[in-house]
């Protein structure tokens, strides 16, 4: 399995503002670059926070890149994959439709009845007593034949997966925007390391709209 990870973030490493609201970071192109980039992966992934506060569809938008997924023999869509401890995923968010299989992974805590209501909508991944275990869940992707992943966030769930060593590149588009604020979410939330900290090797910085995508591989991965 290959892990990207992939945000726009602040000039100030920032995903949005303090009351956590979707803002603007970059423009059409770097849309484009993710649109390109959820087509070339066999899922997109997001924490429960994000499907609470965005309401992502997490599809890919341009019509020739669903139509040469199709050539090639996959779904239009990438699979969508939610990592949510509690099952707080309402069921009518947007990932939950048929536009793409969905995936939603839980922990052993999660109520019966949001499991019940949830597995009429997706395919459910349970791993771990309080919180998900990534390293479970993903394993269980990965049987399912998902071995591309693109993570869109949030902060939380990158900062996880980070923790768990299952992220094998991070690109990172820049913008031109201060946000500021030390309740704003940050590109890698999560109780944050004191030791041990995951190493990057630079492998690429392309200008794009009036920022900048730096592409990073984990070290030793």
């Amino acid at each position: 399995m290959y892990v990207i990870v992939n945000a726009a973030a602040s000039a100030d490493g920032k995903l949005s503002s303090r009351r956590r609201e979707q803002l603007a970071i970059s423009g059409a192109d770097d849309f484009a670059r993710v649109d390109r980039l959820r087509a070339e992966s066999d899922a997109v992934a997001v924490g429960v926070g994000t499907v609470l506060a965005d309401d992502p569809h997490l599809t890919v938008k341009d019509d020739d890149l669903r139509a040469q997924r199709r050539e090639d023999g996959r779904p239009a869509n990438p699979a969508r994959v939610v990592v949510d401890s509690s099952g707080r995923t309402p069921t009518d968010a947007a990932v939950l439709d048929d536009a793409a299989a969905t995936y939603v992974c839980l922990s052993e805590a999660a109520p019966v009845d949001r499991r019940m209501e949830l597995a009429d909508s997706a395919e459910l991944i349970t791993a771990g007593d309080d919180r998900v275990d990534l390293l479970r869940a993903f394993a269980t992707l990965q049987e399912a034949g998902l071995e591309q992943i693109m993570v869109e966030g949030g902060g939380e769930l990158i900062f996880s997966l980070f923790e768990a060593g299952l992220v094998d590149e991070l690109r990172v588009f820049v913008g031109p925007k201060i946000i500021g604020g030390r309740d704003a979410p940050t590109l890698a939330d999560g109780e944050g390391f004191v030791a041990e900290f995951p190493a990057l090797d630079l492998e690429a910085v392309d200008r794009l709209d009036d920022g900048v995508v730096l592409t990073w591989r984990v070290d030793d991965r």
